[in-house]
């Protein structure tokens, strides 16, 4: 079984009888943070995780070689240094007061967590001159009170979108980066395909993290038919309305034919 612990790197812990866990590394997306190690143990003995100062146990005398420390990292804006530690399986006595341990790499959520490339929506206005990229904050596995984050909630002003568009089959690219969610492009020439790329980007951090991880391009779409498809509800709607209003006539005028005709009778 293995246990974890996060602890100042001021700590010592001796080394002993058990194996120590190898290979011990952080692995982060959008603050889901967990940290891994090897190899499995055998059923001599186990592994727990801890972190903090009282070295707070996580996943305790387990057998697994992970351990999700998400939750326990409720400030994303401090360092984290974590142990595995080597000890007993449930059930065993504990012969030592301290067991060996592994010390993982430091670990900063807010500068080494990797984050995904956000979803977004193109729409084009009438005249097909700007493009505007809508772009949605990913969420996060952090929460406050509750409320689960969004990556705005964690950097706020510090976070920025690079979008990277260019002509379909061809190596020309124009980058744009702006603080805001929804991103206008102008110049893209009608009846073009075009594909489209976003990435979350924080110049706070360091500079080979400051860039979020780039997906394949989203959309492949011309101008024209980004067009389309904005219009195409509009002329829906306005067929309804049409529907609707000769309905309205056709109504009023048979009312009134049938009045006529009854006074007639009279």
């Amino acid at each position: 079984l293995t246990s974890t612990r996060a602890l100042p790197d001021s700590t010592h812990v001796f080394r002993l009888a058990f194996p120590p866990a190898q290979n011990v590394t952080w692995k982060s997306i959008n603050f889901k943070t967990v940290l891994t190690w090897g190899p499995a143990p055998t059923a001599n003995y186990s592994y727990t995780d801890g972190e903090g100062p009282e070295k707070e146990p996580h996943c305790i005398k387990t057998s697994q070689t992970q351990c999700d420390l998400s939750s326990s990292m409720s400030d994303l804006r401090t360092c984290y240094t974590a142990y595995v530690v080597s000890e007993p399986p449930e059930g065993a006595p504990a012969e030592l007061m301290e067991y060996p341990h592994t010390k993982a790499p430091r670990f900063c959520p807010d500068q080494d967590t990797v984050i995904l490339s956000p979803s977004f929506k193109l729409e084009v206005d009438l005249d097909q001159s700007t493009t505007t990229v809508h772009i949605t904050d990913p969420l996060t596995a952090a929460f406050k009170h509750g409320h689960r984050l969004t990556i705005r909630d964690v950097f706020g002003e510090e976070l920025e979108y690079k979008v990277t568009y260019w002509r379909n089959k061809s190596t020309g690219k124009k980058k744009v980066t702006s603080p805001s969610n929804l991103v206008e492009l102008k110049g893209l020439d009608r009846g073009q395909s075009y594909c489209f790329q976003v990435q979350a980007l924080v110049r706070s951090r360091e500079p080979h993290s400051q860039l979020g991880s780039s997906a394949r391009p989203s959309a492949q779409y011309s101008v024209v038919v980004i067009a389309g498809a904005v219009l195409l509800p509009l002329l829906v709607v306005a067929g309804l309305i049409a529907v609707i209003v000769i309905c309205c006539r056709r109504k009023k005028k048979e009312q009134r034919t049938e009045k006529a005709q009854a006074q007639n009778v009279l």
